[in-house]
């Protein structure tokens, strides 16, 4: 490790025992919990990862400093903090997750064994012409591809990569493709985790309906959908990813970081492979994902705990989904595919049983650096939710409670920062949507906007934050080092995050998104122009 990586490491934990030594010379050992100090343990995580490009001992530091915070720099209750509450909790809280990645990382070996990526990426260079022809066909697939944003970050991961790497699309530049449909999709996507999630914090009865009435001001994520589209007819791309887009027409699609990815070597693939041994298996994956979360919420107890002797055949299909547990019907639907998968592969004669059974180890190796990266983060999350952020934000959302008309503005704001320093907009969602409905009158437009806001928010800063598993999952999809993705979005990210912002200010004052709306989309074409010529002649 060099020394540019090493001084920012020392210097934040010298600032961290220095506080420590600080706090028990004065005296004063006051909580830091519900205060702006419980947004500091992942500040320095991100902060870190973005100057020394290297995120597991960035994550690591920001978690000894939850739990250094949490219980007031006692280092035996620290250690409890970050292990229990910590590491445990987040290994058992995402055993659901984890299962899937490594169902789905098979899944990928067994696609690619069976030659059926292969079949498509000869099929996509026939038929799919240059970069804008490979960008918007991964955009459309992204967008098809509704259900989850773990599911689809890794599927169109896996079947465009071909296509966009003979197309000359830097890993950076799909991997922000993947990130920028997967969540924001599912943001406006009725029938989606997503959706069953914010059901979950709404008030009961209203959950769905209030999803629907958002989704027409949720212009962050609409905005970014017409951003790829129009930076794709543009031809041109600014910022860090510049330089990843020129390197990879000269060959080199990964810029840095690509050690890891260019040592694991696939196996070798059958040359009997045709296009439809890639759409079938996807097909049946989605078909039987989306009836496990169907059937689970249909058995979801009470207090939201699994059991299939609960099953409510009476829940209606929009009701069983608004009460899903992604965590639980993803694994389940995974493997049943997974299991089909192999049969029909077999079948086909495409793999022996054994060649097959090859496959799992190797899945399961593709996807450890994303369940590492995914460990620690969620581990971040569980010491940060120790400090009580969400009693610090309701707080300064209550003081802002006067300006109504700009209140939609800042809580697109505050649900940015609260994202992007928690890695996660479902955490985010349970802060703020309770908040939301408390500051605006129940069913009122300003109230829709607010809570659209709230998503908008919540996804914008999910999309930016290096901590979060929808980042996460779209580097390892996309197979790009993931500090490159991260600060190749951010430019792209921010730019909508701005123009969605002075929409929000707009929204405000004028209750209507079929004027707001149309307003947003002009603006965000006429950013990208200027930016163009901006950066055109910076260039000439």
């Amino acid at each position: 490790m060099t020394a540019k990586k090493i001084i920012p490491k020392v210097l934040i934990v010298a600032f961290i025992i220095g506080f420590g030594v600080l706090c028990a010379f004065t005296g004063d050992v006051t909580s830091p919990v519900g205060t702006l100090w419980s947004l500091f343990p992942p500040v320095v995580a991100i902060g870190l990862a973005l100057l020394t490009k290297e995120v597991y001992s960035s994550l690591f530091i920001g978690i000894l400093a939850g739990g250094l915070l949490a219980t007031k720099f006692n280092p035996i209750h620290t250690v409890g903090a970050v292990v229990n509450d910590g590491f445990i909790s987040a290994v058992s809280g995402s055993a659901g997750i984890f299962i899937f990645l490594v169902i789905l990382g098979i899944i990928v070996a067994l696609l690619n064994k069976a030659g059926g990526s292969q079949a498509f990426g000869r099929w996509a260079a026939a038929h799919v012409k240059g970069k804008f022809g490979a960008t918007i066909v991964t955009f459309l697939f992204g967008i098809l591809i509704f259900i989850d944003d773990y599911f689809n970050c890794l599927t169109v991961g896996a079947v465009m990569r071909p296509v966009t790497d003979k197309a000359k699309i830097s890993r950076s530049k799909l991997a922000y493709i993947i990130d920028a449909t997967a969540a924001p999709v599912c943001m406006i996507a009725p029938i989606s985790s997503w959706a069953a999630a914010v059901s979950s914090y709404a008030p009961d009865g209203q959950g769905i309906k209030l999803f629907c009435q958002a989704i027409p001001y949720n212009f962050y994520s609409l905005l970014t959908f017409v951003f790829v589209i129009a930076i794709g007819i543009m031809n041109f791309d600014y910022g860090s990813m510049k330089l990843h887009e020129l390197n990879a027409e000269n060959g080199d699609l990964f810029t840095s970081g690509s050690d890891d990815i260019a040592k694991e070597e696939e196996l070798p693939a059958t040359s009997k492979g045709r296009v439809i041994d890639l759409i079938l298996p996807i097909i049946f994956l989605i078909g039987v994902c989306v009836f496990s979360l169907f059937y689970v919420g249909r058995c979801m107890g009470e207090e939201w705990v699994f059991d299939y002797k609960n099953y409510d055949a009476s829940l209606s299909f929009i009701d069983a989904f608004s009460n899903t547990d992604a965590t639980v019907g993803l694994p389940w639907g995974g493997l049943i595919a997974l299991i089909g998968i192999i049969i029909y592969f077999v079948a086909r004669r495409l793999m022996s049983v054994k060649e097959a059974m090859a496959c799992i180890p190797k899945g399961f190796i593709a996807m450890v650096p994303a369940i590492l990266i995914l460990t620690m983060a969620t581990t971040l999350k569980n010491t940060t939710s120790l400090l009580d952020s969400d009693t610090f934000v309701q707080n300064l959302l209550s003081s802002a409670g006067s300006l109504q008309n700009f209140l939609p503005a800042i809580i697109f704001i505050v649900a940015c920062l609260i994202a992007f320093a928690t890695g996660t907009s479902w955490g985010t969602f349970g802060i703020l949507i309770p908040i939301v409905i408390s500051i605006f009158p129940v069913g009122s437009e300003l109230g829709i906007i607010g809570m659209s806001a709230c998503l908008a928010g919540a996804v914008c800063g999910d999309h930016c934050s290096p901590i979060s598993d929808t980042t996460i999952m779209a580097s390892a999809g996309a197979q790009c080092n993931h500090i490159n993705h991260v600060s190749t979005q951010l430019p792209y990210a921010i730019t909508v995050a701005a123009i969605s912002f002075v929409a929000y200010i707009i929204a405000g004052f004028i209750n209507n998104w079929l004027i707001v709306l149309p307003i947003a989309i002009v603006l965000t074409v006429a950013t990208l122009f200027v930016i163009k010529l901006i950066t055109n002649k910076k260039t000439a």
